[in-house]
């Protein structure tokens, strides 16, 4: 990197003087804007739109750095409205300042079928919004992770490349999820003082007043958690530039609470739990043009306001320019890099490289281990070859087997490092890891338990949908874990997670799937991967694995029947090796087996439907093995299907003497198959 882009000095938007008081015709907008479209679609939420409209208002038109010509610019602001039910705020924002994903028209089709401004802000939509919220919480753990990518693309990059705040508008319900808690926590911790919370504080949530149900002084909270926190009039457009002002050089995370009145402007809803998630009503919105002095018709802005919006717009148009200088003064190489980072491309070669090392490694050696250590052994391999990957876990590093000898940790000195210490915080780790995603230049990577995935699959759902990569090492994936008993050992998880559209589930049979499921979880883009691993040993099984990666097809014959099968046998994980006894046990007896490891049901769905008939095969008798509940597995075996797994919960044992307790065993498969013959 040369010495100018890393060094030089940044310019940052000019922050001209905006009007003051609490009926600023340029926030007075975004209130009219509001109160209208809602009003227009007998649905959605006024009241903190109309509240925040001061905040949003100081916030765009003078610290905020970004360029609706150029929304997916590397080093913009990000905001995030972690408050998604208000909406109609950020759709405001959007059509205000210029940016073409967001018309008045659209603004007129507010909640419509189709439409760009659905009822929660959705990324994958709306050009502009940085992540989908409405599940409260979600957006101020989110922005943890894009602070968090922040500083470590920064350390990499320099300071010249890389350097942006990330604002959050948080309201009372965000603060109450327990996900707040862990995402604050961690943010105090690692000292993100370029990460800043507006907390709307307008004392009013959905059944009343808060203090129905709440009593917590958020400020002292905050300070507790390692931030610096104050309070403020959230109407005053002074005292919220001067909190802006005093954030930017803050040595740690900012929380302002801006005290505000909820449905601003409305005479008889303003302050009012009515006001937040129900139109006003057509005589409270003349009430409202009345005591706002708003005379426009709904959806005119006056010329000389939305010009003022749209000057705001450009403002950061120069500090854009600068930085493009700044890039172009990279190396060829570097810019090529970060462009690649920015945009979650692989270094193909590189990854199919480390891949064919580690399988050429297992051909030459193979490994009896867990598939929690053949992930490990995959990621020596992989880390390397792919520098976007950021590791972690939820203080179960030892356990999970994510962290490669190589890897230093992140801390609030260094973010170099390339290892995450989230703490036991599942659910702000799988936040997180959809913030780093989302900010680009980073695919990241946690371990956790799979029962764990209980804690971390709202956010993991969210994942989902907005479609980002982000890769869930989940061990000790059944009751093979052992004496740790029922309450760690999952049975239903497997299920569930398969049940979240666009997830992959993968559970690998041994070594080489292992590596070949990381393979698979790095190259899906679009939407989150599960890897489920095991804690005990399992044989490699797996035979001429040089070539293709076979589980790309989700389901491939991983044992062969000696003539025509009679049944097929489809397993996964540590039951592969179960289900392949059992085909012996059968092949003793004169009944030929076939065994199919089915590591990803998703994949396996995906294929043309000739090639899923050809894994499924004729066998007249089709049987499942998994230690989990059979959920799920009709598809593969059909309802008349014999099933080999758990109806219940586990227990505390060995995890042997599990398998034989609960009948998952050669010996119950080859039973269930002579059974089913026999009918």
């Amino acid at each position: 990197m040369s010495a100018s882009a890393s060094t030089a000095a940044v310019t940052h938007p000019e922050r001209p003087v905006q009007p003051i008081g609490a009926t600023s015709p340029l926030a007075n907008a975004i209130r009219a804007l509001a109160m209208d479209a809602v009003q227009q679609a007998n649905s959605g939420h006024p009241g903190l739109p109309m509240g925040a409209a001061d905040v949003a208002t100081v916030l765009f038109t003078q610290f905020l750095k970004f360029d609706p010509a150029a929304p997916n610019w590397a080093d913009r602001d990000r905001f995030v409205l972690s408050a998604g039910h208000g909406s109609m705020l950020m759709y405001a924002l959007l059509y205000l300042t210029g940016y073409s994903s967001v018309t008045i028209d659209d603004i007129k089709r507010f909640r419509q079928l189709g439409s760009k401004t659905p009822g929660h802000p959705e990324n994958f939509i709306t050009e502009g919004v940085e992540t989908t919220t409405g599940p409260l919480g979600q957006g101020l753990a989110t922005a943890v992770g894009m602070a968090i990518a922040e500083r470590h693309l920064a350390a990499e990059y320099g300071a010249g490349i890389v350097d942006h705040k990330t604002y959050v508008l948080a309201s009372d319900g965000d603060l109450m999820e327990g996900i707040s808690h862990e995402a604050i926590a961690l943010a105090g911790h690692l000292k993100l003082n370029k990460l800043i919370v507006l907390f709307d504080d307008n004392g009013i949530s959905i059944d009343g007043p808060l203090t129905l149900a709440d009593s917590v002084d958020q400020v002292k909270r905050f300070e507790a958690c390692g931030w610096a926190s104050w309070r403020i009039d959230g109407h005053d457009h002074k005292a919220i530039a001067e909190a802006l002002t005093k954030a930017q050089s803050s040595d740690r995370p900012v929380m302002i609470a801006c005290r505000t009145t909820i449905g601003f402007g409305s005479p008889t809803k303003a302050g009012k739990s009515s006001s937040h998630g129900s139109p006003l009503g057509a005589d409270d919105i003349k009430g409202t043009r009345e005591a706002l002095k708003w005379t426009s018709p709904p959806f005119e802005i006056p010329a000389d306001v939305l010009s003022q919006w749209r000057k705001a717009g450009e403002r950061s148009k120069p500090a854009h320019a600068d930085w493009d200088k700044r890039f172009a003064t990279l190396d060829g190489a570097k810019r090529a890099d970060f462009d690649a980072r920015m945009k979650g491309e692989l270094p193909k070669a590189a990854l199919d490289a480390a891949v064919k090392a580690v399988k050429e490694s297992l051909n030459a050696t193979p490994k009896e281990i867990a598939t929690r250590s053949a992930s490990e052994f995959a990621l020596e391999s992989l880390v390397p070859a792919v520098p976007a990957m950021v590791g972690g876990s939820a203080d179960l590093t030892g356990s999970n087997n994510t962290r490669t000898k190589s890897m230093k940790a992140m801390n609030a000195s260094d973010f170099s490092g390339r290892f995450i210490n989230y703490g036991i915080r599942e659910h702000g780790m799988a936040a997180a890891m959809n913030g780093m995603t989302l900010h680009g230049g980073i695919i990241p990577y946690s371990g956790t338990f799979l029962v764990f995935s209980d804690y971390a699959r709202p956010a993991m759902r969210l994942a989902a949908l907005m479609g980002t990569r982000a890769i869930h090492v989940m061990t000790h994936d059944s009751i093979g874990l052992g004496e740790d008993g029922p309450t760690h050992q999952p049975v239903e998880h497997l299920a569930a997670l398969r049940a979240i559209p666009n997830m992959h589930v993968f559970r690998p049979a041994d070594a080489v799937e292992t590596v070949e499921c990381w393979q698979l979880a790095l190259e899906n883009a679009h939407g989150p991967s599960v890897l489920a691993l095991t804690r005990q040993n399992l044989p490699q099984l797996s035979k001429d694995f040089l070539g293709a990666n076979r589980c790309a097809a989700g389901a491939y014959e991983i044992h062969a029947a000696d003539g025509k099968a009679q049944v097929s046998i489809f397993a996964t994980g540590s039951e592969v090796a179960i289900a392949v006894e059992g085909a012996k046990l059968l092949a003793a007896k004169g009944i030929a087996a076939r065994v199919v490891s089915v590591p990803c049901f998703e994949l396996f769905a995906a294929q043309p439907e000739a090639k899923r008939r050809a894994i499924l095969g004729d066998a007249r008798v089709k049987i499942g093995v998994e230690a989990a509940v059979r959920q799920g597995w009709d598809a593969i075996i059909g309802s008349d299907g014999a099933f080999v797994g758990m109806t219940g919960f586990g227990a505390s044992a060995p995890y042997k003497e599990l398998y034989k307790k609960f009948g998952i065993t050669a010996e119950a498969v080859a039973d269930a198959a002579m059974k089913k013959l026999q009918n």
